[in-house]
């Protein structure tokens, strides 16, 4: 390679966003550029002087942040077209990085390196190494990347390091370029390129920088011009574009594994020796014991008062929708259009608006939570646990906010980057017992599990009720387990992590957070909640003869003595054969060896729409009237009788059948409207729900057969 032997030095300073290199840049040349702390204040390039103290001249150009020179923004492109275009114009580059990012950072300085450029690497912000208790080997970290490395201050008023750096600067005249590995016999071989066009390119540009020639041909659409007018043979090559999107994410792996070896032995950071403030609060948070018992009362305290402050909200949407329809069924005329509007249309937008204080609380919790620096904390906590599993420790969110609602909690799963482990956290989620299980779990437990204490303190009905909590935690990470195994992925899991400092959250990026996240739901799931929600009222206010002339059969049924509907209404002999009552039957001879008859049969069709329907359902064809009686509801069922045996309907092993069936079952359109809008097709959802469906089939018949 040739050595610089000129008077004047053009320098490039490069660096990822937010790396305090315009800061560095006014520092050196005595320009006042505009300063700022988030990316993107640099957008074009700009150029100011400098002499060294031999008199060279130095013209420096800041070209804007960008976190590789595979660009995915405007002003990203500027870089890769600036040194593409001037790799004789540009005699060296200098790269700012951030010490606190640094392998995040070095991505971009091992490209520049490969592109043939002498590169010298300043790392800002050594002020704050102490206190993050960082330890740089700076000596073996230059013999390792084969460049000089400086450590600066550029935001210090003196500038620490900045006069060593000018010193370097001066030794760039007689650097020799050092490429990191990409061009090499060995690169192509790894990935397969020996023997094809790009390496036949090679060779009929044997003076052209390999990594260009890389770049020109991944980054086609930007260079239409100088590729046809200087290297045609690039758009002869034979890869399709899933084919190079592949080739360049083993390129970033390859980058990071050698990235890797080389800060593990020069980069060591200590946190013990760290004396600032997130460092301190740090040695608590990320504390194995600690850090996970502050992170479980904390999503403790968080469920709590999604649970307690949602509760007045949507009793308040719960209030005004009931109000509604009862205003429009008195003062509208009675047919089934109204019957269609306040029952089927009016139902159904309750059914997705009741989810908006739980779904809006949820976010705003998570976006805080992220805002402040916190939600990282929580994936390195959660991460090693989830790993055997399939997860990361992002899947955390979801899990444990599936504890009020599955709903948003699958699209809290949207945080996750790898799409294979989002995927499944979506899919497992709906085994998490949800809020919305307890009217269920309550009832039933409290009509077969008595209500007694175990070692004098421990009650046996909660005993039960935590072990249905834990029975779904652990049939999600089993699932997790087996989808991981089944589902395929072709990228590989690297698990990559900044800890950002902690900070005061921004309120428009809260609010733009949780708005997206509502109103996703509103217009995604809720189409296809209404339109179930319409069905399942035409299901059940529709039927046979006997259902049309319901009063006249009923009294007739009475007068002839017949047990079995002498303490039964007009509306619990409605539903009998109505459509949906059809279905309870016809579906019998599935469900009875799980122990339940039709009647339990509708309650579990009805509570497709939503698990607590059950109960609503089973008030009515008790002829219970008021659906909030529980304790009137509780006899009716405990004195329910099997017509068949003569004995109790919900005995013991029924009882349990039913805990299990709903503990594993998928009895919620809601949940599977939302993740048909979050995986974009239907065959995600009719996976789970014949998986869970068959699965909650399966413990319920074992579960029942035993105890019978």
């Amino acid at each position: 390679m040739r050595k610089m032997q000129k008077k004047k030095l053009k320098i490039a300073l490069v660096g990822n966003p937010n790396t305090g290199k315009t800061s560095l840049f006014n520092k050196l040349t005595g320009l006042h550029k505009k300063i700022g702390n988030y990316p993107g204040i640099t957008v074009n390039r700009v150029s100011g002087s400098f002499k060294l103290d031999d008199g060279t001249e130095v013209e420096l150009i800041d070209l804007p942040g960008t976190y590789s020179l595979h660009p995915t923004s405007k002003d990203e492109e500027v870089v890769l077209k600036e040194l593409l275009k001037n790799t004789e114009g540009i005699d060296g580059v200098l790269m700012v990085a951030d010490v606190n990012n640094l392998k995040r950072n070095m991505i971009l300085l091992t490209e520049l390196q490969d592109l043939g450029y002498p590169v010298m690497l300043a790392i800002n912000m050594c002020d704050e190494m102490k206190k993050k208790g960082i330890i740089i080997d700076v000596e073996k970290l230059q013999d390792l990347l084969k460049i000089p490395v400086i450590l600066i201050s550029a935001k210090k008023a003196k500038g620490n390091g900045l006069r060593e750096g000018k010193g370097r600067i001066h030794q760039m005249k007689e650097l020799i370029p050092e490429m990191f590995h990409f061009p090499s016999r060995k690169y192509f071989e790894h990935y397969k390129l020996t023997g094809t066009n790009l390496d036949f390119i090679r060779q009929d540009f044997p003076q052209e920088n390999l990594y260009k020639l890389w770049l020109l041909f991944t980054e086609q659409d930007k260079f239409k011009k100088l590729i046809k007018e200087k290297y045609p043979q690039i758009n002869e090559l034979p890869f399709d574009k899933a084919t190079v999107k592949r080739l360049l994410q083993k390129e970033v792996i390859k980058r990071y594994q050698d990235i890797n070896r080389i800060l593990k032995q020069t980069y060591k950071i200590d946190k013990s020796r760290a004396t600032g403030l997130t460092e301190r609060i740090d040695r608590i948070l990320l504390h194995k014991f600690w850090g996970l018992l502050i992170f479980v009362l904390i999503m403790f305290l968080v469920f709590q008062a999604i649970f307690n402050w949602a509760s007045v909200p949507m009793d308040w949407i719960d209030n005004f929708f009931s109000q509604t329809t009862v205003f429009l069924k008195t003062h509208l005329p009675n047919n089934q259009l109204t019957d269609l509007l306040t029952d089927g249309i009016l139902s159904g937008i309750a059914g997705v608006l009741i989810f908006v204080p739980q779904i809006t609380l949820l976010f705003l919790f998570i976006a805080l939570l992220e805002e402040m620096g916190y939600m990282s904390r929580i994936v390195f906590l959660m991460d090693r646990i989830m790993q055997p599993f399939g997860l990361s420790g992002k899947s955390v969110v979801p899990l444990l906010s599936g504890t009020a609602c599955a709903v948003p909690a699958i699209m809290s799963a949207r945080t996750i980057e790898n799409a294979k482990e989002r995927l499944i956290s979506m899919l497992i989620t709906p085994f998490i017992t949800c809020s919305a299980r307890l009217p269920v779990y309550t009832i039933i437990i409290a009509l077969v599990i008595p209500d007694k204490k175990l070692f004098g303190f421990l009650n046996l009905q909660g005993l039960v009720l935590l072990a249905l909590y834990f029975l779904g935690f652990m049939a999600a990470l089993i699932s997790a387990y087996v989808l991981s195994k089944l589902i395929k992925s072709s990228y590989k899991r690297f698990f990559i992590l900044e800890m950002p400092e902690y900070k005061a959250p921004i309120p428009k990026n809260v609010f733009i957070t949780v708005w997206d996240h509502v109103k996703a739901f509103i217009f995604g799931a809720g189409k296809i909640i209404v339109a179930f929600s319409i069905i399942l009222w035409f299901l059940a206010t529709h039927g046979s003869e006997k259902f049309s002339h319901a009063e006249t059969y009923l009294n007739q049924a009475k007068q002839n003595g017949i047990e079995q509907y002498q303490n039964m209404d007009l509306a619990s002999y409605r539903l009998e054969h109505s459509y949906l009552g059809q279905m309870g039957k016809l579906i019998e001879p599935v469900i009875k060896p799980l122990g339940y008859d039709w009647k339990i049969g509708i309650a579990i069709l009805t509570s497709f729409a939503a698990r607590e329907v059950f109960v609503s359902t089973l008030s009515t064809i008790y002829s219970v009237g008021d659906a909030d009686n529980d304790q009137l509801l509780r006899e009716r069922m405990a004195n329910e009788r099997n017509l068949i045996t003569g004995g109790k309907t919900f005995t013991f092993a029924v009882g349990i059948s039913l805990l299990l069936f709903y503990a594993f079952a998928m009895q919620c359109f809601s949940t599977l409207a939302t993740l048909r809008n979050e995986t974009k097709t239907w065959k995600w959802p009719v996976i789970v729900f014949f998986y869970m469906t068959g699965f909650a089939y399966l413990t319920a018949f074992v579960a029942y057969q035993i105890l019978k």
